[in-house]
């Protein structure tokens, strides 16, 4: 079985720059693609950006095109999350999932492993 853990989250002012990081433990990720999604309070859980196994394919949402990179390390077994230009409407806890399908599903129901998740809060 496999364990996620996300890191990085913090209080940051709208523009900055922010890497959240998600540690994989118990094995490897095998041929699973990993994604971050995130939920604001009140709000259901939204996908942000995924990566397909081996690192060369990558989906974002509209609102994350242009200001976050996702990329993974197999070797590390981690995938972090790079955003920049961040806005207050960014605030969310943040959470990384792997499903074995495609890794460009935006649906929480096809991931199958969550982290705890990681609290980003951008203040204006």
């Amino acid at each position: 079985q496999v364990y996620l853990a996300e890191s990085g989250g913090r209080l940051v002012q709208a523009g900055d720059s922010l890497k959240l990081s998600c540690a994989a433990s118990g094995r490897p990720l095998n041929r699973e693609a990993v994604a971050w999604f995130r939920q604001a309070p009140g709000k259901v859980r939204e996908f942000v950006a995924s990566v397909s196994w081996a690192g060369g394919m990558t989906y974002y949402a509209d609102s994350a095109r242009g200001r976050f990179t996702i990329s993974r390390d197999n070797v590390k077994n981690t995938v972090a999350l790079q955003m920049s230009s961040l806005k207050p409407e960014d605030t969310a806890v943040y959470y990384c999932a792997v499903t074995r399908g495609v890794y460009y599903s935006p649906e929480p129901r096809e991931y199958t492993t969550w982290g705890q998740g990681t609290q980003v809060t951008v203040s204006s």
